[in-house]
């Protein structure tokens, strides 16, 4: 039990590190009211945890410790859902309403099309 909250620990850092610098990076790319960092960020988290989930069927290297490490751990810290939904709600008390369905829809759509993505790609 502790191995594996380390691992996961290690990979929250990790992930957590990764998604500040990315969306940085998107949100200073693209300014707008649509918050494309935590938009982009979000949708490579679902590509990667379909490859990890992938590959971790897949191959026997794919060990139960670095499905925690990589998924569970760097994908958790990565994603940031308690963002979006912040700024969800930042959109809607600014009365940005078609922004808000655009983000929401999106974000839940084109997640679920990068996971699937991911696992197929690992099918290959």
């Amino acid at each position: 039990m502790n191995r594996s909250i380390i691992l996961i620990g290690i990979g929250g850092l990790l992930g957590s590190i990764a998604r500040y610098l990315l969306a940085s990076f998107f949100t200073k790319l693209f300014p707008s009211a649509f918050p494309y960092g935590t938009f982009i960020v979000n949708i490579v988290g679902c590509l990667l945890i379909g490859i990890f989930y992938g590959l971790s069927e897949r191959y026997n290297w794919f060990t139960p410790d670095l499905r925690l490490f990589l998924a569970t751990g760097f994908c958790g810290g990565f994603t940031t859902f308690s963002s979006l939904t912040f700024e969800n709600l930042v959109l809607l008390q600014s009365s940005e309403y078609l922004t808000f369905a655009l983000y929401s829809i999106g974000s839940f759509a084109v997640g679920l099309l990068a996971a699937f993505g991911g696992l197929s790609l690992t099918k290959i």
